[in-house]
């Protein structure tokens, strides 16, 4: 799919409100950079069956789980899992250990997309450099929806 076609399939699937369709075309689709997109684009406050749609999807990106890791304030887990296990939020605790341990073992088919989420050993210096540092791929300008 052509980055024009790609953008405007993502614009369609954004506004579209049928969640069923939504999860059914991202599950269905080998296109890594809708996904990156999509990820980019999603409103974190709508849950995580979307995102978790998207991880579970083959053609999910490193760089996308490195992306979703971090929108989906993958913070908290840095921090400390004192704040995601006290988290009344099963939903969101599932999510973040499910990615953080796909990052940790570079569990994704294609390693293609960067994404930097601008960290530094500070937080922790215990953390590890995948989720802290840029992420090698091509560096994509991810359309704002």
């Amino acid at each position: 799919m052509h980055k024009k076609n790609v953008i405007k399939f993502l614009e369609q699937l954004l506004y579209n409100t049928d969640k069923d369709y939504i999860l059914s075309q991202l599950k269905n689709t080998d296109n890594s950079l809708l996904l990156h997109y999509f990820a980019a684009n999603y409103n974190w406050n709508s849950g995580f069956d979307v995102p978790t749609v998207i991880l579970d999807n083959e053609a999910c990106d490193l760089g996308t789980g490195l992306l979703m890791f971090h929108y989906a304030d993958g913070y908290g887990l840095l921090e400390g899992s004192d704040e995601i296990s006290s988290s009344s939020l099963e939903e969101w605790q599932y999510f973040l250990i499910k990615i953080y341990n796909r990052l940790l073992n570079l569990d994704c088919k294609s390693q293609d997309i960067s994404f930097d989420p601008e960290l530094t050993k500070i937080l922790n210096p215990d953390l590890p450099d995948i989720l802290i540092s840029k992420f090698p791929g091509e560096v994509i300008d991810i359309p704002k929806i």
